[in-house]
């Protein structure tokens, strides 16, 4: 499954990627995005460690829920921009993969656009629950938006 999204905001690049580039802020305005919580690992120091969440998903269709917890680390992290999350698990176990890409660029002087992609190749999301995510996608940036431009929201 591939979803994307793409946004303009009246807010400045840093403002904007300031709520996409750490995941503890994600709960604030991405609803599927139930926590999102430092993994502090085994306390050793490991930067990939120190960039990593536990997050809780959850997504409604009809009266089920769909629910899953994954590991994300941060695996890019450019402060121009670009951040990328992947799912990495420290069970051993072969898991779906989920990358999530997202990347602010300022096209237009003070303008900010924000591109977001997902990538989810495992089976329990499956395609019902895909036209359910790119709904709450859309919701999701109306909320974005009143966050870092309440005048426009």
């Amino acid at each position: 499954m591939e979803l994307t999204a793409e946004l303009d905001a009246a807010c400045s690049p840093a403002e904007l990627f300031s709520w996409v580039e750490d995941l503890d802020r994600y709960p604030a305005w991405l609803g599927i995005v139930t926590r999102a919580v430092r993994d502090e690992g085994d306390g050793s120091g490991d930067d990939a460690v120190r960039g990593a969440w536990i997050v809780d998903l959850e997504a409604r269709l009809g009266p089920v829920a769909r629910a899953k917890r994954l590991r994300m680390e941060r695996t890019e992290h450019d402060p121009s921009g670009r951040v990328v999350f992947e799912r990495r698990e420290l069970d051993g176990r072969v898991h779906g993969r989920w990358v999530l890409r997202a990347e602010v660029t300022s096209p237009e002087g003070a303008q900010s656009h924000l591109a977001m992609r997902l990538h989810y190749d495992g089976r329990l999301w499956g395609p019902a629950v895909a036209a359910v995510l790119q709904r709450e996608i859309e919701a999701s940036s109306r909320r974005l938006l009143a966050l870092v431009s309440p005048d426009s929201a």
